[in-house]
């Protein structure tokens, strides 16, 4: 279990998680438990960045901040997200 390559190897995998419709992926609020779409949360954009909020218990689950050069994504509030494989 001591070998190991860098997170380069991930590019592939990551890319069919971050490839398909956000809005359509089912997450897990790490708060409450409720699964639903990342559409059906409530977004605040007038926060510092944009900020997401489970419907039922209104826990932070998404931040999004974006700058010139840079742009964060915060999704310490979920405790997964689902992505379908397209065309499965």
């Amino acid at each position: 279990m001591n070998d190991h390559i860098d997170g380069n190897m991930l590019a592939g995998a990551l890319w069919q998680v971050f490839r398909p419709d956000i809005t359509a992926a089912q997450a897990r609020c790490a708060g409450c438990g409720m699964v639903g779409p990342v559409a059906g949360l409530t977004v605040y954009a007038d926060a510092p960045g944009t900020v997401a909020r489970c419907v039922r218990c209104e826990q932070v689950n998404l931040q999004l901040v974006q700058s010139p050069t840079d742009l964060w994504l915060s999704t310490t509030g979920l405790s997964f997200l689902r992505f379908r494989i397209p065309g499965q």
